[in-house]
């Protein structure tokens, strides 16, 4: 594979970036993101990422994605419900009740592309997967997979394809790595999307106390009466109930979260990452926390700032050890998902882009008025997230943790 050789024969590190004009096309088709991926990788390649001389110690690889194939889809999904998305002529002509079964109604309709969106994006984020897991790069990115909702029998929440749990799957067979070879990869899943990421979770989730944690998921969102998704995992974790599994894990904030409750909570994140010192960590880098998101609930924004979202990956891209997957996720103001991402690959290419940055001209110029530079800043929304209720999350998470480094040591020993 040409790629494996360009990055194998480069003196400087590399980032990968997963990325292919079919890929922009089938994914710009999303009923709920119209267009966003071409806005996106426009951008990217606009602001001159991926040329060679960006940066003096990181060079960014596009990788052209490969179709996976219904029997890798089939790993998690439903045999019917794989029968029914990949068949071309269900996009025209669809049985309604088939419809509602599936999932495919209301905000995931029917489109024309799905038979080919699913295999594509999963196969994206897949591609990403197996060029970490055969030691292409440290670092992947795959802004257009982190479909964290899609179930295994139905769409759900704008998603179609489970690509997350297809990814994290696919790292739990990989065979021990040299530096821990009496034990299997940890993979870590860290969600940070406005929304619970309440397939990824579920699906790993279990209540036996000493099973082995080969995969911990730990979701920072909103979560509130009615707020989907509705699950009962998406409620600040707590030892204490019995239905508690020390590796799925869940940080619920309230209305207006900022930067400065970010950076709060980033503590707690990091004792967890710390205490179960995974091989791969996979973040699923959801846009729609940001202000000016027609979400308009959370007032997280892109720069500098302690707790922002550029620090938190600054902070996953620099001190974490391990091998990372960044992916995309939500995010509905397609112009400010095109800074968004554009911003933290120039972090993970240790060049970052000065948040003043104009925009370049090119065929997106016009969406980026009226600033036309790549900040995304806080707006004035009143963050409800009392020093009683961030208290209460720490006071929490010092019980979990404990109970986590627990269970490590019971499966260590066994």
């Amino acid at each position: 594979m040409a790629t494996a050789i360009e990055v194998t024969q480069s003196p400087r590190r590399t980032a990968l970036y997963i990325v292919s004009r079919e890929l922009a096309k089938i994914s710009s088709l999303l009923p709920s993101n119209p267009m966003r991926s071409i806005i996106v990788h426009s951008l990217v390649d606009a602001l001159g990422l991926l040329a060679p001389s960006y940066s003096p110690s990181r060079r960014l690889v596009a990788v052209t994605p490969k179709r996976t194939s219904p029997s890798t889809l089939a790993m998690y999904h439903t045999q019917d419900y794989l029968d029914f998305i990949l068949n071309p002529e269900n996009t025209v002509d669809a049985d309604a009740t088939n419809l509602t079964d599936f999932g495919l109604e209301d905000d995931c309709p029917m489109f024309k592309g799905l038979s080919e969106y699913a295999p594509l994006v999963a196969g994206a984020t897949l591609t990403a997967v197996s060029a970490l897991v055969n030691g292409l790069s440290d670092e992947a990115i795959c802004w257009d997979g982190g479909r964290h909702h899609a179930q295994k029998s139905h769409a759900s929440g704008f998603c179609y394809v489970a690509d997350c749990i297809l990814a994290l799957l696919a790292l739990k067979r990989c065979p021990p790595l040299a530096g821990t070879p009496n034990r299997k990869p940890r993979i870590m899943y860290l969600d940070l999307d406005l929304h619970f990421s309440d397939a990824v979770s579920q699906a790993f989730y279990s209540t036996r106390p000493t099973g082995n944690i080969q995969v911990l998921t730990l979701s920072l969102h909103h979560s509130a009466p009615g707020f989907f998704p509705l699950s009962e995992l998406s409620a600040l974790s707590n030892p204490a109930d019995a239905s508690y599994d020390a590796a799925t894990l869940s940080i619920p904030l309230h209305k207006g979260a900022s930067d400065t409750t970010y950076a709060r909570v980033w503590k707690l994140v990091e004792k967890v990452r710390d205490t179960y010192n995974p091989d791969f960590v996979v973040v699923q880098c959801g846009l729609d926390a940001l202000a000016g998101d027609p979400c308009a609930t959370f007032n997280w924004s892109l720069g500098t700032r302690d707790g922002s979202l550029g620090w938190c990956i600054n902070r996953i891209h620099k001190e974490w050890s391990g091998k990372k997957l960044y992916l995309g996720g939500g995010g509905y103001h397609s112009a400010n998902a095109a800074r968004a991402w554009a911003y933290l690959t120039s972090i993970i290419l240790d060049n970052p882009l000065p948040l003043d940055t104009n925009i370049p001209d090119h065929s997106g110029f016009p969406l980026y008025a009226p600033s036309f530079t790549l900040d995304v800043p806080a707006g004035n929304m009143l963050d409800e997230n009392t020093e009683v209720y961030l208290q209460s999350v720490e006071e929490r998470y010092e019980i979990i943790i404990s109970s986590l480094h627990e269970r490590l040591e019971v499966c260590s020993a066994a």
